[in-house]
């Protein structure tokens, strides 16, 4: 039985009387209240100005920002402001944010997609938190130093997901109380599963390990894997990752050959990483195809980045068919 757990207690329980504990928590409240506050104004849509209308201008990672891009980045940029941080990134801005003092490095993506704002489907927000580190340019330690990930998901519910290094617990807005509580516990995703979601309009640009692996997939019980699949594409991170913490699954954004897609197009600190450290949290994987996604060190804090993740089964199989795939190409060069 869930025991409905405010998330102000767990993070409280968490934090004790450690200080960066005590920093994460701090953090982890700010989103979550932030969060609360983008819910309202998402609900109210239209009626409260928000259009999802293009806003003339590019974020820094040069996609067009819409009208609450820029309301979520203010909202949660002011949330976090007391907050011991050292390093503040923000999908929404050009360079991090540097201050003294602060005993955190904290990327997030403020409202991830939003080109779905417009038709009125699922959109969310996705945080990374690591310890800073003197002598590291900020958000240059490889993903497997963060201490704390999470998203929220603005859908029929509200809810945040949150790992701190333990497990995986979900937590849905009491809009009632005005805060979040716990419906889910320790959350593990199936090692098999029957979904993937990819953008199947983009086959033709996959390289050949993606699409033999959709095509094993689409060839159902008569093919190699002996079952049938279901495809899904929401077009929101968030969203994705949601239903296969759920009920299990595999997403792929990889790379392809199309012009600014060679290295894919997921952000690597504030979207795959935490992402990534979630999934695995929860028994999974996240790979690249070829490299284990918190196994990498961002070069530049809008560095791009293919990513599959889900259920460990398929993961693996990915990986497996990518190297098998390199390993081809080896031997025909030596030739």
């Amino acid at each position: 039985m869930t025991d409905h757990m405010p998330l102000s207690r767990y993070t409280a329980d968490y934090a004790g009387q450690d200080p960066l504990r005590l920093a994460v928590a701090a953090a982890v409240d700010a989103v979550a209240k932030a969060s609360i506050e983008i819910s309202d104004l998402i609900g109210c849509g239209a009626l409260a100005g928000i259009t999802g209308e293009a806003q003339g201008a590019q974020n820094a990672d040069g996609d067009v920002q819409k009208d609450l891009d820029v309301r979520a980045d203010e909202i949660v940029r002011a949330a976090l402001k007391s907050v011991s941080w050292a390093a503040l990134a923000s999908e929404e801005a050009e360079t991090a944010d540097i201050r003294d003092g602060g005993l955190l490095d904290i990327a997030y993506d403020p409202l991830d997609g939003s080109s779905n704002i417009e038709t009125n489907m699922t959109v969310g927000t996705i945080f990374s938190i690591m310890p800073t580190s003197k002598g590291t340019t900020p958000f240059m330690q490889k993903g497997s130093a963060q201490v704390a990930a999470g998203f929220v998901v603005y859908g029929p519910q509200t809810s945040l997901v949150l790992t701190l290094g333990d497990g995986v617990d979900i937590f849905t807005l009491d809009r009632a109380a005005g805060s979040y509580k716990r419906i889910r516990q320790r959350v593990q995703i199936p090692a098999e599963c029957s979904e993937y979601a990819i953008n199947a309009s983009n086959h033709r640009h996959w390289e050949a390990p993606v699409r033999d692996f959709v095509e094993e997939c689409l060839a159902g019980a008569d093919g190699p894997r002996g079952k049938n699949f279901n495809m899904r594409w929401i077009a929101a991170l968030v969203a994705e990752a949601y239903r296969i913490l759920i009920r299990g699954g595999v997403f792929l954004y990889p790379s392809d050959a199309r012009k600014g897609y060679a290295d894919g197009r997921l952000r690597l600190v504030y979207e795959a990483h935490p992402m990534a450290f979630i999934v695995e949290q929860a028994g999974g994987g996240a790979t690249t195809g070829r490299v284990r996604i918190l196994d990498l060190a961002p070069t530049a804090i809008h560095q791009r980045v293919p990513l599959i993740m889900g259920s460990i089964s398929k993961v693996r199989r990915i990986e497996a068919m990518h190297l098998d795939a390199r390993a081809g190409q080896a031997q025909a060069a030596a030739e």
